[in-house]
């Protein structure tokens, strides 16, 4: 099972998240290019960090859109969004190659993974940037998404994830943050949920409904209070488990 988390989100002065707890709980870093969040530097940093704890780097595109965190939808032109995906991914694969790393995956940031779970333009734009920067890239994202069923369709390998932490609906998406009880802090609950997904497949639902997920990884939040607490319970409770922990990539 691959442990992933956002990692390199912090901006000038302004920090963000536990960066440097949060490395060697993980087998998958998904590090900000400079759009929804990070700067030169801090990508500098953040790849070689992940390189030097032999952990595989994913470039996390968002919107552009600092202020908010690319945590507010856009509504972009294909050929804008295709120069934006494009853009962020070579500079991230530039600054990775300087410090001997490389891009081994792509997952997208807020707003614009939630917007292509069911914007199949937007998707479209999205893969097809991705494609022309390397067919063989792998694509991380939502499991039953429009964009891992276009990024299949053009040849990518795909990765579906799920979330320990975080409450779902029955019929399997995310409770959004804003509603209380979307996110889980107990670390002891969390983990247990963790290892039901890895070793079973299964999560519950809020009404009680088993869902059947079957993930090549997890993610773990980073930037949510008592977050590497449970990252540390799960990737412990895990390893308890049996669960081999290495990268999907």
């Amino acid at each position: 099972m691959d442990l992933n988390t956002d990692l390199g989100e912090s901006f000038g002065t302004w920090t963000k998240g536990a960066d440097a707890a949060m490395f060697p709980l993980v087998t998958s870093a998904s590090v900000a290019c400079g759009m929804h969040a990070g700067d030169p530097v801090t990508m500098l940093d953040t790849c070689r960090a992940a390189y030097e704890l032999d952990v595989n780097v994913g470039a996390h595109i968002g919107y552009p859109d600092l202020a908010g965190f690319g945590l507010r939808s856009l509504d972009m032109t294909f050929d804008d969004l295709f120069g934006l995906v494009l853009y962020q991914l070579g500079a991230l694969d530039g600054v990775a190659h300087a410090v001997g790393a490389s891009v081994d995956y792509v997952k997208l940031h807020g707003a614009l993974y939630d917007r292509t779970v069911h914007d199949g333009e937007q998707a479209s734009a999205v893969i097809a940037a991705i494609q022309a920067y390397d067919p063989g890239l792998p694509v991380l994202g939502f499991p039953g998404s429009a964009l891992l069923e276009i990024a299949k369709e053009a040849g990518h390998p795909v990765f579906s994830e799920a979330f320990a932490d975080r409450a779902y609906f029955p019929d399997g998406t995310l409770v959004p943050r804003t509603e209380v009880g979307a996110v889980m802090l107990d670390a002891g609950q969390v983990a247990e949920r963790a290892v039901r997904l890895a070793t079973k497949g299964e999560i519950e639902a809020v009404d009680g409904t088993v869902l059947r997920i079957e993930p090549q990884s997890l993610c773990l939040q980073g930037d949510t209070p008592g977050s590497v607490a449970a990252a540390t319970a799960i990737r412990a409770a895990l390893e308890a488990a049996g669960v081999e922990l290495e990268s999907f990539a």
